[in-house]
């Protein structure tokens, strides 16, 4: 990662750090609370293109790692998954996307759960889509107040994405799929490397560039196939 994609990162972590307060907002047609602490996904263009691009198991499960405020969990529920399981390491993430469940009307399809990635789930839970909008940068934020929120953007040395790799298969239905959010901010390289020591393969299956108020990004919906 050069200095210029971190520094990316950076603003945008700053402009997260701005939020202090709870507050709502507009996000395809439909008002969300979020917390001080939690990831906003109004932030950037990637929120709308995973939600969209998705292509959500009607009548099956859905598992989001790394909820954040759960719209995209909600979303899933409204467009006919019928249970649905919203994970994050952080309390105000969890806290969060139980908030928009209920706003939403859908809190008795959506359950969210806090932990380390798969670690709040029992070993026999499958799923029929696992989707995580990846902490894709791969440089150290440096010193912050909030190591919670910046693992919503950072991974140094893709730990995360190592564990995540090395544990989805366990909780995959039969013909389920698993789909990540990245963009040129990551590391493609590293990901294919970890991606095959733990028997995967990725491929891009959609991809857009968009712009936000600190630059021009190219976001991806990426598919882990077995390699």
């Amino acid at each position: 990662m050069d200095s210029r994609d971190r520094d990316l990162a950076l603003r945008l972590r700053s402009r997260h750090q701005d939020i202090v307060e709870p507050r709502t907002f507009e996000l395809l047609g439909q008002e969300w609370d979020l917390l001080p602490g939690v990831y906003a996904p109004h932030l950037t263009p990637s929120a709308a293109l995973y939600a969209e691009w998705l292509a959500y198991p009607t009548g099956g499960s859905f598992c989001e790692m790394g909820c954040g405020t759960g719209y995209l969990s909600v979303i899933a529920a409204q467009r006919g998954c019928v249970a649905v399981t919203a994970l994050d390491i952080s309390a105000a993430a969890v806290e969060n996307t139980r908030r928009n469940a209920e706003r939403h009307g859908v809190a008795d399809r959506v359950t969210a759960r806090c932990g380390d990635m798969f670690q709040p789930l029992t070993g026999d839970e499958r799923f029929d889509l696992i989707f995580w909008n990846s902490n894709f940068v791969g440089a150290s934020p440096g010193e912050s107040p909030d190591e919670l929120l910046d693992r919503a953007f950072f991974d140094p040395g893709y730990v995360a994405h190592a564990a995540f790799l090395g544990t989805v298969g366990r909780h995959l239905a039969p013909g389920g799929r698993v789909m990540l959010g990245f963009t040129d901010l990551g590391d493609p390289a590293m990901l294919g490397r970890i991606a095959a020591e733990h028997g995967w393969r990725p491929v891009t299956r959609r991809c857009a560039v968009g712009e936000y108020p600190d630059g021009e990004l190219r976001y991806e919906l990426i598919e882990l196939l077995r390699s």
